[in-house]
């Protein structure tokens, strides 16, 4: 019986232990492989980390983050000129944005900022949960700012990709351990894109509402705050009702999270959205090539990137008040030439129905690219009548032709119904001049004579038109503009105002100059010949000078980079630019030390920093010794007029060396250092300077003085048939250099002198210009005497240096005062054949040119397109 027991027991139980086992034995096994899934997966896991970390980019560089910002550019009264930007971004640091601005992205884009660590879990669950039950929306994203700032900053890349999601995550991490979150706020609201080339909050305030950021309503900042999701989709100028709404409920979110109250958040969502167009900085009207001229000099200077997006502080030059004066003038001088030139050259187009929609059909009109502000399109709506109809405003208005524009109108062909013209109204009388773009064109320059900052520069008639700039790009001749640097060498060498040189016929083969007059003088004074710009004598004094001379001159005062040594040359038959030639007549009027032309006064970086100035002329500081005051040579101050008394003048006083050490009781006072190089004499300068005043007053250049009572020199230029119309002159203060020609030379007319087309726009504009000024007198250098004498045809006042003797000509080489007979070697025509090699010569020779006569081994040249032998010579004529 107990074996028996035993075995039941034994039978009962048995079945049990092998079921537990294979139960123990499936859970170890299941245990087993779930650890190693989760090793493996903490593998894999770890894995994944190790290769996406080891690719991320450092968060470091967001400490000194400076985004590319705009480089601005000021006037000389520190109004904003022009922007140089490829992206319009204006940083503005987070102190400085208002609660209200801060508030309208955090509302909408990250409510828990200032709590999460740089992922917001509560957001992702809500997002997924939005994607799961909205399918067929675009899926929300869950991204905070922290994690925007990651992407656009460190990753840029906007890749739907798992990826970029978990490199985005560790970044955002990494970003909150590394920064504060005012300065994650801070990249994110100046990096941030928000539509219409708007980077950041700044610029995107100034582009749609044209307002800085402490001065938007609670309504503009939500607006601001909607864009980040989609600047297109809720763009105000094109989906006005989506940026609305999207606005709306940007203003719920701020109310929801106790930025603003929600009466605000309803007042806000009454207002209507207005946005205005930007009101962009520059360049300013009138001022475009002088800004297009600074551009360049930045760009050379710091390289594109540096200068478009550095965030450079750029302060120039240019005074506004004369900028638009001399736009006005040369302009008008334009106009002028152009209307007494040229026959009027018929419509811009025609409209065919002429109807009560004229107003409609022309407003699709576009404008000619040469078109000024001031001028409107207008439709003839009566030619018997010369009724024209135009908009002003959006508003449509009618007038009458004056009637002297109708009958030039009608003399270059028949003026009908429905044609569009150009017009200018005329204030107050219901009368309009009709206008058309000149083909002629021109270029000014003005500068300080003693420093070099232009004060104003005008490139051609319309920079909408063209963009090359005359100014500084357009190599013309400057024919007898050229002259005062031959015999500013000719001071330099000795020779006084007074000596005479034969104005007599010369010829050398095909080459005849002439004077402008068609005349000849005999012994003619320098002061004379330089009045009435005598081509004979200038050849006789530059092939006494000897030409090396004489392009040593023009070269070193920054006339020329090279120039051949041809007697042609002396008249002008070289090229310069308008700029350059008022570098080289500033440094006359300086007394003779080397004046740069310049544009930028300063250059500092975004955070203040003085990058650049110029370091020709600089303040500094000396020991003055107590009751010490400077000791200034007397000298006579200005030119007196021909028929004034002339007092002789007082011997300079001798120079005191400096003390190598300052005496007691000494104390430090301003000193003006001026590390500019003397190309000339004060002495010469002077001289120079008397001469020129005469070409105004009686001489070549008496239009361009009309109406002007201060001292002012100058002196006429006209090239070669005709091309090239100068007009150079100067105050004590102030030079202005104007050009006319075409920008594909040609003749400007018969008789059309540098005196008669250019002098004018110069009178006009120093007219402005000297409003105003003190009135300044040519200061007579020390050693340096004045007398009156008779030239043979005028009484003229001179100065004279200490070795010279007044009015006196003295025999040169043993012929006479330069009337020995020159040759073939001294005029430089034994290198050429004929006029036109020596014109090639003149205008071909360069730096780039190793056969020039720079070179020192002249070699005949033959110009491509040379032009017949003329009988005036050729460079300078009047």
């Amino acid at each position: 019986m107990g074996g028996t027991g035993r075995g039941r027991s034994g039978r009962g139980g048995s079945p049990r232990g092998p079921r537990f086992r294979r139960w123990r034995q499936g859970l170890a096994i299941a245990t087993g492989i779930a650890l190693v899934g989760v090793a493996g997966s903490g593998l894999f896991v770890w894995h994944q980390y190790e290769r996406i970390a080891s690719d991320l980019p450092s968060v470091d560089t967001l400490k000194t983050y400076q985004p590319p910002t705009v480089s601005r550019i000021y006037t000389s009264d520190d109004r904003i000129m022009a922007e140089l930007a490829a992206e319009r971004r204006i940083y503005v640091p987070i102190n400085a944005i208002p609660e209200r601005v801060k508030n309208a992205f955090i509302a909408p884009e990250d409510q828990n900022f200032y709590t999460h660590a740089g992922l917001d879990p509560l957001a992702i669950i809500r997002a997924e949960l939005t994607n799961l039950t909205h399918r067929s929306k675009r899926a929300l994203g869950a991204s905070t700012i922290t994690q925007q700032v990651a992407r656009n900053m460190l990753l840029n890349s906007n890749a739907r990709t798992l990826e970029r999601k978990e490199k985005e995550a560790l970044l955002a991490l990494r970003i909150e351990q590394t920064l504060s979150k005012d300065k994650i706020l801070e990249i994110y609201l100046n990096g941030i894109y928000l539509g219409n080339g708007a980077y950041g909050v700044a610029a995107a305030a100034q582009t749609y509402f044209n307002k800085p950021l402490d001065q938007l309503t609670d309504a503009e900042a939500a607006f601001l705050g909607a864009l980040p999701k989609s600047p297109a989709n809720y763009n105000p100028y094109r989906h006005p009702e989506r940026a609305i709404e999207r606005r709306n409920w940007v203003l719920d979110r701020m109310a929801e999270i106790h930025a603003i109250s929600r009466e605000a958040a309803d007042a806000g969502q009454k207002e209507p959205l207005i946005p205005h167009d930007a009101v962009r900085f520059g360049p300013l009207p009138n001022a475009e090539w002088f800004g297009s001229e600074v551009r360049r000099q930045l760009i050379d200077r710091y390289g594109p990137d540096r200068a478009m997006q550095g965030g450079l502080e750029v302060h120039t030059s240019l005074d506004r008040k004369l900028q638009d004066a001399a736009t006005l003038s040369l302009r008008q001088g334009l106009m002028e030439y152009d209307r007494g030139h040229s026959r009027w050259r018929g419509p811009v187009t025609k409209l065919h129905d002429i109807g009560e929609s004229w107003a409609a059909a022309l407003k699709e009109v576009t404008p000619p690219a040469g078109m000024i502000d001031q001028w409107r399109l207008a439709v003839v709506l009566n030619p018997a009548q010369g009724r024209v109809g135009w908009l002003s405003h959006g508003e449509s208005q009618e007038g009458q032709v004056l009637a002297k524009d109708l009958g030039w109108m009608r003399s270059g062909g028949t003026l009908a119904a429905g044609d569009v013209i150009m017009i200018e109204p005329q204030a107050d009388s219901g009368r309009v001049a009709v206008r058309q773009v000149p083909k002629v064109e021109g270029a000014l320059v003005s500068l300080d004579a003693r420093t070099g900052r232009v004060l104003a520069m005008v490139g051609g008639w319309s920079f909408k038109e063209s963009q090359f700039n005359r100014a500084t790009q357009a190599l013309r001749q400057p024919g007898s503009s050229f002259k005062p640097f031959v015999y500013l060498d000719a001071m330099e060498q000795g020779i006084p105002p007074s000596e005479k040189f034969d104005d007599a016929p010369v010829s050398y083969g095909d080459w005849h100059p002439k004077n402008y007059e068609q005349d000849n003088w005999g012994p003619t004074t320098l002061h004379d010949a330089l009045r009435e710009s005598r081509n004979l004598v200038t050849i006789r004094l530059a092939a006494h000078l000897g030409m090396k001379s004489v392009a040593d001159m023009a070269i070193s005062i920054g006339l020329v980079d090279q120039m051949p040594h041809v007697l042609p040359a002396a008249l002008g038959a070289v090229e310069t630019t308008v700029l350059r030639e008022a570098g080289a007549y500033a440094t006359i009027a300086n007394g003779g030390r080397l004046v740069t032309p310049s544009l930028i006064d300063a250059v500092l970086d975004r955070d203040g920093t003085v990058l650049w100035k110029p370091e020709t002329v600089a303040l500094g500081t000396t020991m003055q010794a107590p009751n010490q005051t400077a000791t200034v040579a007397p000298a006579m101050q200005g030119t007196p007029a021909p028929d004034a008394a002339v007092p002789p003048a007082t011997p300079a006083l001798p120079a005191q060396p400096p003390a190598s050490q300052p005496v007691a009781g000494s104390v430090e006072v301003p000193h003006l250092q001026d590390n500019r190089r003397q190309v000339a004499s004060a002495a010469s300068a002077y001289q120079i300077t008397a001469m020129m005043q005469d070409v105004i007053r009686r001489g070549t250049g008496t239009i361009a003085g009309q109406g002007i009572t201060r001292e002012i020199a100058g002196k006429t230029g006209t090239s070669q048939d005709f091309r090239d119309a100068w007009f150079a002159g100067f105050t004590p203060d102030i030079v202005t250099i104007v050009w006319i020609g075409f920008d594909t030379p040609q003749s400007l007319g018969k008789s059309e002198t540098g005196g008669r087309i250019a002098g004018p726009i110069w009178n006009r504009f120093m007219k402005v210009a000297l409003e105003g000024r003190p009135e300044l007198k040519f200061r007579v250098p020390d050693g340096v005497t004045l007398a009156r004498y008779d030239t043979g045809r005028i009484m003229a006042v001179d100065g004279f240096k200490a070795d010279q003797v007044p009015g006196m000509s003295i025999a040169l080489h043993g012929f006479g005062a330069g009337t020995e007979a020159l040759t073939a070697a001294d005029t430089g025509t034994d290198l050429y054949d004929t006029e036109t090699d020596m014109a090639g010569a003149a205008s071909q020779a360069g730096p780039s040119d190793p056969n020039g006569e720079n070179s020192g081994a002249p070699k005949k040249l033959q110009a491509p397109n040379a032009q017949p032998p003329g009988d005036i010579g050729m460079g300078g004529l009047y």
